[in-house]
């Protein structure tokens, strides 16, 4: 009983020291790559295609035929195949040893549409790469493949399609490499510290904006009433609103600048986005996808709005930057945003 006990300690020792050495060589594979990653040796791994193999077995053969006959030609032959097998594998380890890595743009998606992860990929030697292959790991074939030519770069754009509101981790990135002549593949991952958000997928089919204190029948909205003269250009105010004849009539010499039609009136039509408004009888996502339509279709017909959800409270606005922070509180409404689905 002691002796087994010994035994399976000393495998688990082995196992352990086997774990941090190779550790200490290779990299995490779930640890996140912050800023640029040079793929450096420990970092390009490399072994035979099935032709690689196939072309092994065919050396092994003309050898044995060579020594059994004694054909001077036959070794010759032989050791010269061999000599394209290695010049082949220091070739395709060098066509991607080296290249440097760089996470580009993420543009926000909707649920149900695809996340665009940009990849920069740098070549900053004076070799130049060819058939470079980059896609997620999880992708059973890469869609993308690249020529990089010394001192340039070349932009891939991966996507990633989506299912759910939140925030999105990009699954590891696998470049690889069978160039030149297919008999070895070369291959690295990296995984980008980025993330996409994605909004809440806009209902199809929404009731209209709830206009004049929700009824949804009136086309008013705050400030569109009477006409109460011009004020000062405001961030948010629709190209509608600039007073364009005033704006002509100012002279930029002394000081001019972009004037906007002022309203007073109907305060009671008040365009108000109100998460607790909405029955409660309706569906978590199906009432943030509710507010996603209202956003966006209050945005497109230029009506500023007011927009409430949980403890967050925004007066009407209008633009991009409103848009924005409305959807990205629908977003992440009850999700803890240190927390990222992976891809």
């Amino acid at each position: 009983m002691a002796q087994a006990q010994q035994k399976v300690q000393g495998r688990q020792g082995l196992r352990g020291r086997l774990r941090r050495a190779t550790g200490a060589w290779l990299p995490r594979a779930g640890k996140l790559d912050a800023g640029e990653v040079v793929l450096k040796q420990r970092r390009v791994f490399i072994l035979p295609t099935r032709a690689g193999l196939g072309f092994a077995v065919l050396l092994a053969v003309l050898l044995i035929g060579s020594i059994n006959y004694a054909l001077g030609l036959g070794f010759g032959l032989t050791f010269l195949a061999l000599a394209c097998a290695l010049v082949d594998m220091v070739a395709t380890y060098r066509n991607l040893a080296h290249l440097a890595l760089l996470q580009g743009r993420v543009a926000p998606a909707f649920a149900g549409q695809e996340v665009q992860f940009e990849l920069q990929v740098f070549n900053r030697t004076r070799l130049a790469r060819y058939a470079v292959r980059a896609d997620f790991a999880n992708v059973a074939e890469p869609r993308h493949v690249a020529d990089i030519a010394p001192g340039t770069h070349a932009i891939l754009t991966l996507s990633v399609p989506t299912l759910q509101r939140g925030w999105l981790a990009p699954a590891r990135v696998k470049l690889s490499t069978h160039f030149p002549l297919g008999l070895f593949n070369a291959w690295s991952y990296w995984r980008p510290a980025a993330r996409a958000l994605v909004y809440p997928r806009p209902e199809d089919g929404a009731p209209g904006l709830p206009l004049g204190g929700g009824s949804g029948s009136s086309l008013r909205a705050a400030g569109h009433d009477d006409f109460a003269g011009v004020r000062n250009y405001q961030a948010g105010d629709s190209p509608r609103q600039l007073a364009w004849r005033q704006i002509a009539r100012l002279d930029p010499s002394i000081g001019g600048a972009l004037v906007s039609k002022h309203f007073e009136g109907g305060g009671d039509d008040e365009l108000v986005l109100d998460f607790d408004a909405l029955p409660a009888t309706l569906d978590l996502e199906l009432r943030l996808s509710r507010l996603t339509r209202w956003v966006l279709e209050a945005e497109s017909r230029a009506l500023p709005y007011a927009f409430r959800l949980g403890a967050l409270r925004l007066p009407a606005a209008l633009g991009a930057a409103h848009q924005a922070a409305c959807l990205r509180a629908l977003a992440l409404h009850g999700i803890d945003e240190g927390i990222g689905e992976p891809a």
